[in-house]
């Protein structure tokens, strides 16, 4: 089989390409260039895809023996992912670009290049698992539930699905992946994991985004309107917040204020009481079905669903209903924001993920908490 690794630099993607390798697979690796800003290196462990990174890559390459690339995909990451991020921030949703980038980037561009190129499948390095069923390829959670991806592959499709492979699916730990990677000679073995959004390498999301959408004083209010503070931009809040709020006087119960909605529209922040952040529903039309989806769509189906990559999954039925996926827990999830991707699982099997769009409050709405 000819395999594209995609390898970002870190040694989860390092030892997929040399699993790769010793799997008999003709290998090709391939750096992703997703910034043209001169210069632009990696600090400790924030940020990826950097100058820094590619060299890396290029370091496991040469010892694998393989060829090496490096594709210039920053136009693309601009526009589908980082326009993307602003954008939603600007209509109050709170988007995860590391969906965006797997659904539109990873798995979408670079796929589409690599079938183009003669290649079988792109290889990376998520935790994920993929086992062919009897109505195709599923994608399943990877044997090790603390650094399972899963929830980020959520948006790929059957055809994606079809041309991926996933070599770390079934290791136990990250502690054996950094072990290999130190027996096999990688300089990578001891590199910090990424975090934070690898185009806002510093940390500072409200900086960024207050120079992308804008600086503007607005006001906070409770529930019943009344104006209990201000902020400098509704864009730097996201729902379910609680530091940083800055309100110059308690709720009159004493306990503390959470974000609970966020209107761009007229810059306003609603706050109020944790338990106002309860959802009972949830639902999304921008959603897709990774691999083979439901035979009865409209009929309820009990699954779990995830909406947070390091959240809990949830009991929960869904179904489609005019034109969107909607989702009810048993129980409440609270802290739900517009934007958020929620996946849904059949035990360990992804079934499908949506945008989410709406959310139905669990909580009556009233008071001045």
């Amino acid at each position: 089989m000819r395999v594209l690794a995609a390898m970002s630099g870190g040694v989860d993607s390092a030892v997929a390409a040399a699993r790769a390798v010793d799997a008999g697979h003709d290998v090709v690796g391939v750096h992703l260039a997703l910034s043209r800003a001169g210069g632009t290196l990696r600090t400790g462990s924030r940020g990826c895809c950097t100058v820094e990174d590619a060299l890396d890559a290029r370091r496991v390459a040469d010892r694998l023996g393989i060829p090496f690339y490096v594709w210039d995909f920053s136009e693309r990451f601009r526009d589908d992912v980082i326009e993307d991020f602003v954008s939603e921030y600007r209509a109050g949703r709170t988007p995860n670009p590391c969906m965006r980038c797997n659904e539109k980037i990873k798995f979408a561009a670079l796929l589409e290049r690599a079938l183009e190129l003669g290649f079988d499948a792109v290889c990376t390095g998520h935790y994920a698992t993929l086992v062919d069923g009897a109505g195709g390829r599923e994608l399943h959670r990877s044997s090790e539930e603390a650094k399972d991806q899963s929830y980020v592959l959520g948006v790929l499709d059957a055809d994606q699905l079809a041309h991926t492979y996933f070599p770390l699916g079934d290791t136990p730990s990250k502690s054996l992946v950094r072990a290999e990677a130190e027996r096999r000679g990688f300089s990578v073995a001891t590199k910090p994991d990424s975090y934070d959004i690898c185009f806002i390498p510093d940390g500072d999301t409200r900086g960024y985004l207050a120079e992308k959408v804008g600086a503007a004083r607005g006001d906070i209010v409770d529930r019943a309107g009344e104006v209990v503070g201000s902020h400098d931009g509704a864009h730097a809040f996201t729902v379910g917040q609680r530091k940083g709020l800055k309100i110059g006087r308690p709720a009159p119960d004493g306990k503390p204020r959470f974000v609970l909605e966020v209107r761009p529209v007229d810059n306003t922040v609603v706050v109020g009481p944790r338990e106002a952040l309860a959802v009972a529903e949830i639902s999304g039309r921008r959603f897709s079905w990774a691999g083979a989806a439901p035979e009865r769509p409209e009929e309820d189906l009990r699954c779990e669903v995830q909406v947070r990559a390091h959240a809990d999954p949830v009991p929960a039925v869904m179904r489609v209903a005019d034109g969107a996926l909607v989702i009810v827990p048993d129980e409440p999830i609270s802290g739900v924001a517009t934007g958020q991707t929620a996946v849904v699982y059949l035990g360990t099997r992804v079934l499908g993920q949506c945008t989410i769009d709406a959310t139905v409050s669990a909580a009556p709405v009233g008071g001045r908490t």
